[in-house]
Parts: C-alpha cells; structure tokens; sequence
C-alpha cells in the first residue's frame, strides 16, 4: 500500500533509467517503475464493453456522478448490463431518470448538482438510505475550460466553479459517503481526471486565489482542479487506505475524448459521439474503459494512490501531482470550506 508516489517514483524511476539501456525493445519503462502493480491487456482502443466482458457485478453497487451522458452513460450502460446496481447521479432529476431508464439493469436515478453543497449532501443522503454499502464512488461529473470566469458560493468563499464542479463537489460526496465505502469488501473511490492536470498554474493550487479574479485563464483554472483530482485521490490513500481497511483511491486520464465536456472548444455544438474528433481522440466507449477498468478489475484490489490511462498505471506530470503537503493542504482546505455539510 502507498501513501504517495514521490518517494516510490523517484527510486524506481532511477532504477529504470540505470537499467534502459539493457532492456529489450519490447519491455517499457513503465514496467519497471510500476512493477508492484499488475498491468492490464487492454490499451488505447480498449471499449468499455470490453472491459466488463466476462464480469459478474452482481451484488455490487456503484455510484457514477454524470451518469447523463459522455463518460459517465458509457459506464452506466456497462456496469449495469453487467449485474450492477448503478446509482445514477446527474444534474436534475429528469436526467437522472432518463438516463437509467434507458439503459439494461438495476439503477437508481439520483440528483447531484455538484455547484450546490445542499444537493451534494442530499445525494449522499439519498444513497446512504438504501442501506447499502457502496462498492464505487466514480466521480466521474466535470467541466472544462470556461470561455468566461463563473464563481460560485460556498459557505461565504466566492470560488471558481471549475474547482467547485470537478473537486470540491466530489471531495463533499466522498467524505460523506466514507462510512460506505469502508463497510464494502474493496470500497474503491476512482476519480476521473485528465492529463489536463499538467495545465495547472504555477504552485499547482493557487490557494490565494481560488476565486481566480486575479487573471483568470480557462485552461490554468482547469488544469488547477484535475490536479485537484489526483491530490484527493492520494490523500483519502494517505489518511483510509492500508491497515484494516480495503478502501483504496486512483485517478484516471480517459484521454481526449468526443464528448459534451468539449463544447465550449466548439462553441457549444454537439458531436457525434461515435465518432472521434481527430487520430489520437477516443470515442465515449473508449475513453470510459479506464475508469471502469479501475473500478472492476480484481487485480487492483489493494492498489491506491494512483494515475491510469489506457487501462494502465501511467505517470503524472510535473511534481505537484506528487506533492503529499500539497495533497494534505488541498485535504484541509476542501473541508474547512464544506464543513457546515459534515456535520
């Protein structure tokens, strides 16, 4: 189990570049850096379909924030085709309940608007009513890169909403479903971030300036809350993994993906979904397959603290994604402004 991945990193990434030059050609460094974790077959063109292939999820309840459309309907459709019970989070109730009553399986329609705290609680309360413990908490629900600076009010602090929606939202629904996830045999909380995190401003968290008023640029402040993401991610390893119990937490990079989260590149026009924009972009159902991977697969049963793309551990970029203060901070920060919704 690891708390961080700074100090396992370095070591192993110093290990791997001593011993390049012997490798064969068909053996990546990844291999060796991350050596304690068993890699996947699937890859870059990997569906989500293919994932789940062969899996019983019966008995297993997983809560999917987004669930509407994108990343987080193609995670719905599959988990739930394949035994799940999938709690289906999105923005208003009328597409919470489209959105499972269109897919096969046993879901349940929830409201979670992550730019209000009060609805973020009521989900969690709504989910804690079903008695049940909860095997999954993807926090799958994002936005990107706002043309113009949106803030949003939480307890009296004027944030960027981009923190709210992709961060803070999510770290309020996974502390206060910590109860159930820890009561599952293997809780797993997987967080999709991106290899946007690498877009994050200088210091990686501009805790003086969360409101972004003081220059605000779309890609930093989106950058800033997909750091955010891995930060949560190793910190809930940092204070709830190891030991007793088996709850365990990874980001993942679904690589760039033909979805809705892209529109404000397109000046809000719709893509076909099956369609990749360009080479090198994912279709839905192929960018779903790492956070659904992260959530299923019983060979990451243990593993915490770490970044996935294409089904496999891959390194974060830069060294804030690694930083354990700065995770602990972000941690401290983030409660201190929902605490009036943990009690």
């Amino acid at each position: 189990m690891h708390n961080s991945l700074d100090r396992r990193s370095l070591l192993q990434a110093s290990i791997a570049a001593a011993v390049a030059s012997t490798l064969p050609r068909t053996l990546f460094a990844a291999d060796i850096v991350f050596a304690d974790i068993p890699r996947s077959e699937f890859g870059f063109d990997t569906t989500a379909d293919e994932v789940v292939a062969g899996h019983d999820l019966s008995g297993k309840v997983i809560l999917i924030t987004g669930c509407n459309s994108g990343l987080g309907y193609e995670s719905l459709r599959v988990l739930a085709a394949s035994g799940a019970h999938v709690i289906g989070a999105a923005r208003t109730q009328e597409k919470a309940e489209e959105a499972c009553a269109s897919v096969a399986g046993k879901t349940t329609p929830v409201v979670c608007e992550l730019t209000s705290m009060d609805s973020v609680a009521q989900c969690a309360k709504d989910v804690q009513a079903l008695g049940k413990p909860v095997d999954v908490l993807m926090a799958n629900a994002g936005i990107m890169a706002l043309p113009k600076l949106e803030q949003v009010d939480v307890n009296g602090v004027t944030l960027e909403k981009q923190f709210v929606v992709n961060h803070l939202g999510h770290q309020l629904l996974t502390m206060l479903l910590l109860e159930q996830l820890q009561a599952a045999p293997a809780g797993r909380v997987v967080t999709v971030s991106s290899g946007g995190h690498a877009l994050a401003p200088k210091g990686g968290i501009l805790f003086d300036n969360l409101s972004f008023d003081d220059g605000y640029q779309a890609f930093k402040a989106y950058g800033q809350s997909k750091l955010a993401n891995i930060l949560m991610t190793n910190e809930i390893t940092t204070r709830y993994a190891g030991g007793d119990s088996q709850l365990t937490a990874n980001a993942t990079h679904p690589g760039i993906v033909a979805t809705n989260l892209g529109r404000y590149m397109r000046g809000g026009k719709p893509r076909d979904p099956d369609t990749p924009m360009r080479d090198g972009m994912k279709t839905p159902a192929q960018g779903a397959a790492t956070q659904v991977y992260v959530s299923i697969d019983e060979r990451l049963n243990g593993v915490s603290g770490y970044y996935f793309g294409d089904c496999n551990p891959e390194e974060t970029k830069g060294n804030y994604a690694t930083d354990p203060a700065l995770a602990e901070r972000l941690w401290d920060v983030s409660a201190e402004l929902v605490e009036p919704w943990l009690a």
